[in-house]
């Protein structure tokens, strides 16, 4: 029990110290800091960091040190442990920095701190969240398909198929990390219960939810007949997403580092422009406004669909938290950049009047 609940805080650690040794690359970011009026710096190995915490999880098992289901085994209590860990963090980094003047409540889930760096600035606060909050999501995958393995009989390939698109939705985004330095979370969410309990709680233990309800069960009798056209359309769906997801997010990456790019020898920037303002308007951008959420939405769903179960209520939790979180985050940015932008912001609405969904919403 008590190894249980302090294998959050032993991975927690390790990623810190291993992220910390590793050799890295330092670039400069989107976000400004106001002290020095210069971009923040980054930190970035958390390919390298995953792997190497993943290779020693692998020797521990093979070694017999660890049992490859330890993570399913403890998930209770695993989860009771990052609980503790997150909502300490969350309470000890809003406690002690300036309160807002929105209340205490509305700080704590909110945050009251843009940007936080330790370690003399080699530790971003929000890219360590995510890269822990990662790498213990990997883990969990990893260690509850080796249970369904080891004690199901027949096998579901879809728990395996979904384990795998999560792996994949974990790995695309290590590989993309600098990619993340120009999204939403970094330049507009504050350090709070959202980002440090989000990071450390929901992401490695919410993520899994539909593997976690399902691992033990075995295949869908009314699917097997149809497992192969079953699992390649899930593998399209989630591609479909990912495509979406991942072009959107690169193309308004590149037109952010240099806005003449052609994107992919595709797409011409096409932008809409009042004196340091600029807002892109082609390409994925001109299929909806926040495209790259109706990509994340469509991969949650493959995911949820992989795993062959759609009697069950377990997976389906996953994309509807997506929709709520997509759907509510969609609308606080079309205020934030209404404020921003002014006019030019109903003059981009015109031009892209889709919020996520084309010709629907």
């Amino acid at each position: 029990m008590l190894f249980g609940i302090l294998t959050p805080l032993i991975i927690y650690s390790l990623v810190l110290g291993i992220h910390l040794l590793l050799p890295t690359k330092t670039v400069a970011g989107y976000v400004i800091d106001p002290k020095t009026n210069r971009a923040f710096n980054y930190r970035l190995n958390g390919l390298s960091t995953t792997l190497s915490i993943i290779i020693i999880w692998a020797l521990l098992c093979a070694a017999g040190a660890l049992p490859w289901d330890w993570f399913y085994l403890q998930r209770w209590w695993s989860l009771l442990g990052a609980l503790i860990i997150g909502g300490s963090y969350t309470f000890w980094v809003v406690v002690n920095a300036a309160a807002t003047g929105r209340g205490l409540i509305t700080d704590i889930f909110l945050g009251r701190v843009d940007n936080i760096q330790y370690f003399s600035n080699r530790v971003d606060a929000k890219m360590f969240l995510y890269l822990a909050g990662a790498i213990m999501l990997i883990l969990n995958v990893l260690s509850f398909s080796a249970f369904h393995v080891q004690q199901v009989d027949p096998i579901n390939p879809g728990i395996l198929l979904s384990a795998a698109l999560l792996t994949l939705f974990v790995f695309d985004y290590l590989i993309f990390e600098r990619v993340h330095l120009y999204t939403y979370d970094l330049f507009a969410e504050k350090v709070g219960f959202k980002l440090g309990w989000g990071c450390l709680v929901f992401y490695p233990y919410f993520y899994t939810v539909g593997i976690w309800g399902t691992a033990h069960l075995p295949q869908s009798a009314w699917i097997a007949p149809h497992t192969k056209i079953w699992l390649t359309l899930c593998g399209l769906l989630f591609a479909t997403g990912w495509c979406l997801t991942r072009g959107a997010n690169l193309q308004k990456y590149t037109f952010k580092r240099d806005p003449n790019h052609v994107f992919l020898g595709l797409f011409k920037p096409q932008v809409l422009t009042r004196g340091n303002q600029h807002l892109l308007y082609s390409g994925f951008w001109k299929i909806a406004r926040h495209v790259n959420y109706l990509g994340e939405i469509l991969m949650a769903l493959a995911i949820t669909l992989a795993i062959g179960h759609p009697e069950s209520l377990w997976p389906w939790l996953y994309p509807l938290y997506y929709v709520i979180l997509l759907g509510t985050r969609e609308r606080d940015d079309d205020q934030r950049c209404a404020e921003k932008y002014g006019a030019l912001w109903g003059e981009y609405k015109k031009r892209v009047p889709a919020r996520i969904i084309p010709k629907f919403y």
